[in-house]
């Protein structure tokens, strides 16, 4: 019927429908199996071994979400990273920035992945409650037998008519003001509530794959005696702008947030620098308040001299890519150009389908020539 793949680290194949039934195996990630039936949202599979049993369809990927991952990781591999982040706990990876998307592996404990790209989205909304049961209206013996007799012969019973409009009241106009027109042609909606929202990282794990994780889950690893000076805000990147002398301490560029969740990837930006004389880390450079975007970059240069971009919007609405000069406590902005477009993250696309996808092969211009010989000629 179909070919699937193992989504999560590990599942439970199951004897049959339900949560206590017997295990038949345990599949690892990325196994193949062949799909033979599904029922709802539950499928029966067969592994490479020739065990069957039943799993959640969610716990699947098929052929064509095998391949959008394999293309969002060579996609995620080209991004420079926007700093090494350690995970709070267990964390599962997924295909897109959402929490009914489909996880295809997770980070343990501690484990630590490349920070790469930063996006906000909508939480999937609350599911309706369901409708009321509709209650039947109680008829009296003669109006239901009229109703049988007219639903026996095929003739419906006419609607009784409806009742007439009340009239309008005397100060009618007073009572509809505001119009439109007076608003200057904007809708407002009272007391419309936020939509709420998740911060989403995609991250690059050791072993090159690349997935969506939840960016509450990771938190930043710039050493500490760097992050104590976060003061509430939220470390969104850094990285290192070389070593201090023969020191093993880096001087650091990093970014912050104020807010959990925004559009933008960072709204502050500070360059520290370690004091041999004082023994700690020092302020060389901030900027706060501005609208940043990833990425940001460094190119540690002999010593202490380096280099280091960002990309911010400017007071004009557009967005710039500002690159600084970077020796001991001097920072100074040596260029500004306008950032180019950058590319759109491929998509891991969902598929209710586990059908196989027959792979097209290229036929080249010889072997065309050789069948219309054939054909023709017979030889």
């Amino acid at each position: 019927m179909g070919i699937a793949y193992t989504g999560p680290t590990a599942i439970n194949l199951r004897e049959d429908l339900g949560p206590r039934a017997n295990v038949v195996a345990t599949l690892q990630h990325g196994e193949r199996l062949e799909v033979l039936e599904t029922r709802r949202r539950f499928v029966r599979v067969r592994t490479s071994k020739g065990l069957e049993g039943w799993t959640d369809a969610n716990f699947l990927l098929s052929q064509q979400q095998v391949a959008d991952l394999d293309r969002l990781s060579e996609f995620a591999a080209k991004l420079p990273s926007q700093g090494k982040g350690t995970t709070f706990d267990s964390l599962n990876v997924h295909t897109a920035p959402s929490r009914q998307a489909p996880s295809f592996t997770q980070i343990p404990e501690g484990g630590a992945v490349d920070v790469l790209v930063h996006r906000v989205s909508p939480r999937n909304a609350v599911m309706p409650p369901s409708a009321a049961p509709v209650k039947k209206s109680k008829t009296s013996g003669k109006n239901a037998s009229k109703a049988d007799k007219s639903a026996k012969s095929g003739k419906e019973t006419p609607p009784p008519p409806p009742p007439p409009a009340p009239a309008l009241p005397a100060n009618w106009v007073d009572l509809s003001r505001p119009r439109a027109a007076e608003l200057g042609g904007e809708s407002v909606v009272a007391n419309a509530a936020p939509v709420p929202t998740d911060d989403w990282y995609l991250v690059r794990t050791h072993d090159g794959k690349a997935g969506w994780v939840l960016a509450r889950q990771i938190s930043m690893s710039i050493p500490d005696e760097v992050a104590q000076y976060a003061e509430r805000h939220i470390i969104t990147g850094y990285l290192s702008l070389g070593k201090v002398g023969s020191t093993d301490k880096d001087n650091w560029l990093w970014t912050t947030t104020s807010a959990g969740s925004q559009a933008l990837d960072f709204d502050s930006f500070r360059v520290f620098v370690w004091s041999t004389k004082r023994s700690r880390y020092e302020t060389a450079y901030i900027e706060r308040n501005v609208k940043g975007h990833y990425p940001i970059q460094a190119q540690p240069r002999n010593g202490e001299d380096a280099s280091f971009s960002v990309v911010v919007e400017d007071k004009d609405g557009q967005v710039y890519k500002k690159t600084y000069a970077f020796s001991g406590y001097r920072v100074k902005l040596v260029s500004k150009e306008p950032r180019p477009e950058p590319p759109a993250v491929p998509e891991v696309r969902t598929t209710g389908s586990f059908e196989e996808v027959q792979a097209v092969k290229k036929v080249s211009w010889a072997e065309k020539l050789r069948d219309v010989r054939k054909r023709w000629f017979g030889r």
